[in-house]
């Protein structure tokens, strides 16, 4: 079935997880492998589409991002 999204924004937490993600230091490259440990697959490229919201999020992936990040699901949603 077909995602109905307006807009070019695919997302409304990648810019988040670009200020999580280099907050601890970390490369998309180190991100993505972090996600691999909990079976979620993102590679790089992938990420870099997120952090720039041109890329959707499945809940799976939010979740891995928050276990990998160590930071609550709802923080992303903060401004």
């Amino acid at each position: 079935m077909a995602r109905i999204i307006e807009g070019t924004q695919k997302n409304i937490v990648g810019e988040k997880v670009r200020q999580l993600r280099q907050k601890q230091q970390l490369s998309q490259q180190d991100l993505s492998a972090r996600l691999e440990t909990y079976a979620i697959y993102v590679c790089r490229g992938s990420m870099s589409r997120i952090e720039d919201g041109s890329r959707t999020v499945t809940d799976i992936e939010l979740y891995g991002l928050s276990q990998a990040l160590e930071t609550p699901v709802e923080e992303f949603f903060k401004s």
